[in-house]
């Protein structure tokens, strides 16, 4: 079975699908965490500012970082991560120092594998074998693959570029991405026509497709040095960073995958609910699918306090925004699916304004703490009592209370006044139209620098 758009770069594809804005992130409100030591390199694209935090100095100017700083082919990779995802180009371009340059990398690779895996022109006996080999390629400056059909096939016909900036990267960044590469290929080959079935294999197709890139992620933070040894090292909260993110992608797009062909939720749960998971979207099976969804969300719940206990780890600004956004937006999500039968009719997204406050909001552990206390309430508010899952449901809001509680003190999220919210909202919508400006300066100038 193809997995299609959730498959290999899942966490990378969808991350920023969880807002419907599809808009940046980065450094939105200054946060109480420790900022960056200067980048050990020169060569790098300046973070855009966000929209409270005094404007960098005029040296770390994008438009100067990209005219001035970057080589003809790290300009390209930039070009074709805009391409591919502009919103979470934003986000990357946020991040401090060389970091910056080791996530672009990662990113295009894994799109580069995601694209061979989602192309279903390619027959089997060639695409299981690239998807197993794929981190070879990284050091073959010559690989490329020409006959894909995929809208992101630019990254398969330059590969060449990619890789060249993978093996200029250093040693440390190119050992966390040939690795996770590697293993993504091979988790991708096993699911390649497997379904999932149990829950346990839920949690490991998840842990191919995201728990894989959360566990690197971490890796490349620490191996900058921005972040501690111990975020690259303990695995376990890194791997439920990812599973959080995708099972919550997976819960809310259940129609569209319907719709497409494609089935992601575990058998062992939607069977006791229906004969067949497309009985679900039926108007007479609303209420068990209802029932099916509330259990698939109180399962992925149980990420959030591994979530949190990795989130209070972080120390870098831009890495905690970079890491924290996608979370409250995913809690936000999942509130928004929770007993709602609109999942099955169409699709549930949370507006915009909810989600440029998350962006604002989620600077500093104690704000994402309020944040998971408020939509862990607000599921607890709609929990029926005849829903199957609500004793479990029931104990892992509260689970999640205790650590977002100490002490029984909660962080106010309402305390703004009104004319400074609209400041913020202003200043959000500014920093959004500017990275739209700087991806098409970049744009233009790759092309200038071509001719």
């Amino acid at each position: 079975m193809a997995h299609s758009s959730k498959a290999a770069g899942a966490l990378w594809k969808r991350t920023l699908g969880l807002s419907p804005s599809r808009g940046g992130g980065g450094r939105l409100r200054p946060g109480r965490l420790q900022a960056a030591p200067p980048p050990s390199r020169p060569r790098f694209l300046a973070s855009p500012p966000g929209s409270l935090p005094p404007p960098p100095p005029a040296a770390s100017s994008p438009l100067l970082c990209l005219q001035d700083s970057l080589s003809a082919s790290l300009r390209l990779c930039y070009l074709y991560l805009n391409q591919t995802s502009r919103s979470f180009a934003a986000v990357i371009q946020a991040l401090d120092g060389e970091l910056r340059h080791a996530v672009c990398i990662f990113y295009l690779v894994l799109r580069a594998l995601d694209t061979v895996e989602d192309d279903m022109t390619i027959n089997l006996e060639t695409k299981v074998p690239m998807l197993e080999n794929f981190h070879s390629y990284l050091y073959q400056p010559d690989w490329r693959f020409m006959e894909s059909n995929e809208k992101d096939k630019q990254v398969l016909e330059d590969f060449p570029t990619i890789s060249l900036e993978f093996r200029n990267l250093a040693k440390v960044y190119q050992d966390v991405i040939a690795n996770i590469c590697h293993k993504m290929g091979l988790g991708m080959a096993e699911f390649l026509e497997k379904k999932v079935e149990s829950e346990k294999e839920w949690d490991k197709y998840c842990h191919y497709v995201a728990g894989l890139v959360g566990i690197g992620l971490s890796q490349l933070f620490s191996a900058s040095q921005l972040e501690d040894p111990i975020v690259g090292q303990d695995t376990e909260l890194a791997n439920s960073m990812g599973l959080f993110l995708q099972k919550t992608n997976i819960i809310r797009d259940y129609l569209e995958d319907q719709l497409e062909g494609r089935e992601f939720w575990p058998r062992e749960v939607w069977s006791k609910y229906a004969k067949k998971m497309s009985d679900l979207a039926k108007p007479e099976n609303i209420d068990k699918a209802v029932q099916c969804m509330n259990e698939l969300i109180t399962n992925a719940l149980h990420h959030v306090p591994d979530v949190l206990t990795y989130l209070s780890r972080l120390k870098n600004q831009s890495v905690f925004n970079f890491c924290a956004i996608p979370q409250v937006m995913a809690i936000a999500t999942l509130a928004a699916c929770y007993n709602n039968q609109q999942v099955f009719r169409g699709v549930v997204k949370i507006r915009k304004g909810q989600a440029v406050t998350l962006m604002m909001d989620a600077t500093n552990i104690q704000a994402v703490k309020a944040i998971m206390y408020q939509y862990v309430e607000e599921i607890y508010q709609k929990i029926p009592s005849t829903d199957p899952s609500s004793s479990r449901t029931q104990q892992i809001v509260v689970s999640v209370r205790s650590m977002s509680l100490p002490g029984g003190v909660l962080v106010s999220r309402t305390h703004y006044s009104p004319i400074y919210l609209s400041c913020v909202m202003l200043l959000a919508a500014l920093s959004w139209q500017y990275l739209s400006t700087v991806s098409k300066v970049a744009e233009e100038y790759v092309h200038t620098g071509e001719n």
